[in-house]
């Protein structure tokens, strides 16, 4: 379900930064950090991964460094896993930080517990390892402003359960000049893209609005009901097609709010793929009949 929401003045953001624990990357165009180890394997749709790379251009890969800036849609031909809260051309030698760090902090593990429990109420989960990755006001390729965007991932399991959590807090720039961005405003071009990609062809997802000029707008929507918070389940998340066009407000808010409301009939938060595809059929169907006439 996607919703568009107020924000609020609450961060989305857990806990990051140096008095965190947390490591950062090097100032680097398109550069990434080393191959990580990872202290507890996090299965990503039925593979356990062992390492990570947190790379500059707002991605979190399991197999290989990703320098690429220009973003592809999900699935990817060449079949890489990785996740993505913001992949666009981040130029953190402009200005911004990126930092990193896997924990076992009880008081953050048991935060993301309760996010966890509240946005899937029929799943037992308990948290007991987290890898948390943030962008702090990270500059664009080509800037000539002082713009940055200020985003997080956050992986989590309990050994047998993989979430992912994507926090966005404060997002001014879509797209670097490398991608046709203009370097005055950061907008334009090919914009950024956001979401994951199993590798399998066939577990993905395309938060709407990613490569176009509406995700500049992704603080203000969710599907958990928290602006700026996107929360995925990606050990067996459920994901046969998902709409990447980009959204008609008015015909969407309707569709939304009619599987909100058979949501909470059922007690539940969390919609399933088959409910995002009534709201894509539906509008494919409005579009071709008015094209006929």
């Amino acid at each position: 379900m996607v919703t568009n929401i107020e924000p609020t003045p609450e961060t989305v953001l857990y806990p990051y930064g140096l008095d965190q624990g947390d490591r950062k990357n090097p100032k680097l165009d398109d550069g990434t950090s080393k191959r990580l180890p990872l202290s507890v394997p996090f299965t990503f749709y039925g593979k356990e991964h062992q390492t990570l790379f947190v790379n500059n251009n707002g991605v979190i890969s399991f197999d290989t460094q990703v320098k690429q800036y220009t973003p592809d849609p999900f699935p990817l031909a060449d079949g890489r896993p990785f996740v993505t809260p913001y992949w666009g051309d981040v130029d953190n030698v402009l200005g911004g930080e990126i930092f990193y760090r896997q924990t076992t902090d009880p008081a953050l593990l048991k935060l993301i517990t309760q996010n966890i429990n509240q946005y899937f109420p029929n799943i037992p989960f308990t948290a007991t390892w987290a890898f948390v990755a943030t962008w702090d006001h990270v500059a664009y390729y080509g800037s000539t402003s002082n713009k940055g965007n200020t985003f997080q991932a956050t992986l989590t399991t309990d050994t047998n359960r993989s979430f992912i959590i994507l926090n966005y807090k404060d997002i001014q720039w879509t797209t670097g000049v490398a991608s046709g961005g203009d370097p005055k405003t950061g907008l334009g071009g090919t914009p950024a893209h956001a979401g994951f990609n199993s590798g399998d062809e066939t577990n993905y997802y395309n938060i709407p609005g990613s490569r176009t000029e509406a995700v500049i707008n992704i603080t203000k929507t969710s599907n958990v009901d928290v602006p700026g918070r996107w929360v995925f389940r990606v050990d067996v998340f459920e994901v046969i097609e998902v709409p990447t066009e980009k959204p008609n407000a008015a015909a969407d808010k309707r569709c939304w709010l009619a599987i909100k409301l058979q949501l909470r009939r059922r007690g539940s938060r969390v919609p399933s793929v088959s409910q995002l595809s009534v709201c894509t059929e539906k509008k494919k169907r409005k579009r071709k009949e008015k094209i006929k006439k």
